[in-house]
């Protein structure tokens, strides 16, 4: 148990950070056409693909191990 008392905020501050950038990696910019007054309707029905959903399904991941890993450290010092 003391092990993973003094690895948890290592974990925590890791997970932390790959989760911040993942979500900054994740903004998408608006196209060329918006810019110059055109319309932006494709925007809307977006499919994501390759690499793009690899990233989305990633940040999934590490949002539920950085809150598990919150709770499991509530629990311990509780």
């Amino acid at each position: 148990m003391e092990i993973i008392q003094s690895v948890l905020p290592y974990a925590q501050i890791t997970l932390s950070i790959l989760l911040i950038v993942s979500i900054l990696l994740q903004q998408r910019g608006s196209n060329l056409g918006g810019a110059f007054g055109g319309d932006n309707f494709s925007a809307a029905f977006h499919k994501r693909r390759g690499a793009e959903l690899f990233l989305f399904r990633a940040t999934i991941v590490l949002a539920f191990l950085f809150v598990a890993s919150a709770f499991l450290a509530l629990k311990l010092h509780a």
